[in-house]
């Protein structure tokens, strides 16, 4: 790791260390930590991948996933939601370095002044979110587009300004397209129906995000594909940004409950014991494994690796990351449950809700049964759709 990636860590582990104590009194009263978000923008974590030109510190992959992963290690939910803003914008910030694109340009600069905050909300029930297709529909209109749909799954929309959304354009020439777009979520139309009551990642407040006749103009449908298709441009800015995120988040919170569990183990003179210790060598083992893939991502990532052959490859790869991170992350927290014992059940304990939050990893993009078929499938040379 180096200084400046370090540095960013201490100064995350700082922020995790009081989102912890606030953790969960929003799990309780299932509320967002608007007083997490505030102190990640004093801190300048809000602006972590936005261009140092254009305000922000100019961090990447490589420097993100560390920080995802201390500030998880505190609180998962937190580092959840943050990383729907700070994801998007790090992908932008790679495209705007290659094209120069004003409209991004302006974009960044708001964030990085603390104007906008961000979410990325294409989740639809009934629907594999795998940015082929949405259930929402798109209507050509006079310089635009109106949406009409409900998104579910809507993380960060409680404090975010903005999110990127997908919708179905049946009438596209050629055929079904799908619009990636962009919308103010003050826009006429849009509501947050307040659905968010789950087991685990609470604080997240992923409510549902409702489009009712929202208007959409051209210059903010930023990509468009054929409905159907895995797309390269999808690849190298979602696929390749997100499931990294979303693995270091599971990762930290694994990371957390083991860092929990061991100081209980040294509080209590049981270190010396060898089954437990069987135990904590065997959860290190999955968290540096997790870690050490991770991190060949980001090689792939910033080499250009990941993006110089097949698309659909490519997305496996990507998936690959996540999959075995979240898997990892739930054997280690079933794993020192069999370390702590009944104390792991008990809701005075940080421990019991962080085994609930690590339980939504399997089934976040990409999910485990997705993934696993994915893979299979790009292994035995079998396309599962067209690319663009």
């Amino acid at each position: 790791m180096s200084a400046e990636q370090r540095e960013l860590v201490d100064r995350a582990g700082k922020l995790a260390d009081v989102f912890a104590e606030r953790a969960a009194e929003h799990d309780r009263e299932n509320t967002f930590p608007f007083a997490n978000y505030d102190d990640l923008a004093e801190a300048g974590f809000l602006r972590l991948s936005v261009p140092k030109e254009l305000g922000g510190f100019g961090a990447g992959l490589a420097e993100i996933l560390p920080v995802l992963e201390r500030l998880a290690m505190g609180d998962g939910a937190t580092a959840l939601a943050v990383t729907m803003h700070i994801s998007p914008l790090g992908q932008w910030a790679n495209v705007w370095r290659r094209t120069q694109n004003p409209r991004l340009e302006a974009l960044l600069r708001q964030a990085a002044e603390g104007g906008l905050v961000w979410a990325s909300v294409t989740s639809e029930m009934g629907l594999r979110n795998d940015m082929t297709d949405a259930l929402t529909r798109a209507e050509k209109v006079d310089g635009g587009f109106v949406l009409t749909g409900r998104k579910s799954f809507a993380t960060n929309t409680s404090v975010a300004t903005h999110c990127s959304t997908t919708a179905r354009f049946e009438d596209a020439e050629g055929g079904p397209r799908l619009l990636l777009c962009q919308i103010a979520l003050d826009q006429p139309g849009v509501t947050i129906h307040k659905t968010w009551n789950t087991m685990g990642m609470r604080g997240t407040q992923s409510n549902d995000l409702e489009l009712d006749g929202v208007f959409v103009s051209d210059d903010r449908v930023v990509h468009s594909l054929p409905v159907g298709h895995f797309d390269a441009r999808v690849l190298e800015t979602v696929w390749a940004w997100a499931m990294p995120a979303f693995a270091a988040v599971y990762t930290g919170i694994a990371a957390g409950a083991l860092d929990w569990t061991v100081r209980s183990l040294v509080k209590r003179g049981k270190t010396e014991d060898p089954v437990l210790q069987d135990a904590i060598g065997e959860c290190q083992i999955l968290i540096e494994s997790s870690r050490a893939l991770i991190y060949r991502h980001v090689d792939e990532v910033s080499s250009g690796r990941l993006f110089g052959g097949d698309v659909q490859e490519g997305v496996a790869r990507c998936g690959l990351v996540k999959y075995v991170a979240s898997n990892n992350a739930v054997k280690v927290l079933q794993r020192l449950v069999d370390v702590i014992g009944g104390a792991s059940y008990t809701k005075a304990l940080p421990f019991e809700r962080m085994w609930r939050d690590v339980q939504a990893s399997t089934f976040m993009p990409m999910g485990n049964l997705a993934a696993r078929k994915l893979i299979g499938a790009s292994v035995l040379g079998v396309a599962t759709l067209p690319t663009s």
